[in-house]
């Protein structure tokens, strides 16, 4: 099985595109501390010919051009994209989607909440139905994946409720958590059954609950939520009124952040995807880097490719 991160920020990319916070001056300064990076997505695959999209960045396209594994090869119209899953209908995840457009067959999987919120949006409809197959995925019930034509991609997935918030556009102001349900923000499980090797991808994640960290628990491969180093991260630095917390994520640092929680989990190996403009831990020099390096995390870049 390999995994390629297509991209590794979070929503707006790294630098942001009107940001002049001290970790975007460094990124357009060429710095190499800083390197670039475009909005998160990952990719997997067991036989290198077909790909499942984790999620659909709105710099979709840069990503293909970028990585040779999700270009063409077989005729004038192709692609080795067999399916898109999305863990939410946020705008970073699902706005690529458009870009998919050219009358290309694929299976988009996602929770029947997501899917509703793609079909209530007529944009979307550019994804004609006869060559986009829509797949409801129910939280805890496996399922094998499947490309287009019906062959199997020698992978099952997973879909699980994770602690977030509905998308920012579908807010509900007035209701409890802005109306958020459990099928609108989940994590991944993908599994190999031909050789028994899984990982997990959570790209969004509030909080740790004890059954969330149970499953967790010995996992070969976590790919996970580093949005921000700080809850307050945001309103400290200027760039934004909103803390992790509210914005449905779960900073790295503080007793009730990420490299807390997952100290006694012994999960083999661990990834930080998602990370937000601001977060000091996107430069390799930082203290905030080497802090969570000394927890045994890495901090994914574009183009990083893991086997297992």
């Amino acid at each position: 099985m390999r995994i390629i991160i297509l991209g590794s920020a979070a929503g707006g990319g790294f630098p942001q595109w009107n940001c002049l916070c001290p970790n975007c001056a460094r990124a357009r300064a060429g710095d190499p501390a800083a390197l670039p990076r475009t909005q998160s997505s990952a990719a997997v695959s067991t036989d290198g010919r077909q790909w499942f999209l984790l999620n659909c960045s709105p710099d979709i396209r840069w990503q293909v051009e970028q990585t040779p594994d999700m270009q063409p090869r077989r005729a004038v119209r192709d692609s080795p994209i067999a399916g898109v899953i999305l863990t939410n209908a946020d705008v970073d995840h699902v706005a690529g989607l458009l870009s998919l457009r050219e009358s290309q067959p694929f299976i988009l999987y996602a929770t029947g909440r997501v899917l509703a919120a793609l079909a209530d949006n007529p944009i979307f409809a550019v994804l004609r139905a006869d060559l986009v197959q829509r797949r409801s995925l129910s939280l805890d019930d496996p399922i094998a994946l499947q490309g287009p034509t019906g062959a199997a991609g020698g992978l099952t997935i997973e879909a699980f409720a994770v602690p977030g918030k509905v998308a920012l556009y579908l807010e509900d102001p007035a209701a409890m958590a802005f109306g958020s349900v459990a099928e609108d923000t989940v994590g991944l499980k993908l599994s190999e059954p031909e050789t028994g090797r899984s990982f997990f991808y959570l790209p969004g994640c509030a909080a740790m609950p004890p059954a969330l960290a149970e499953r967790l628990r010995d996992a070969e491969l976590v790919l996970f939520d580093g949005t921000t180093w700080r809850d307050d991260e945001m309103p400290a630095s200027g760039a934004g009124a909103k803390t992790a917390g509210r914005m449905g994520h779960m900073c790295m640092s503080d007793a009730g952040g990420s490299l807390a929680a997952f100290a006694s989990l012994n999960v083999r190996r661990k990834i930080y995807v998602h990370l937000n403009n601001t977060n000091p831990a996107l430069l390799a020099d930082s203290t905030e880097r080497a802090a969570l390096e000394a927890h045994g995390w890495q901090v994914a870049t574009d183009g990083m490719e893991i086997e297992l």
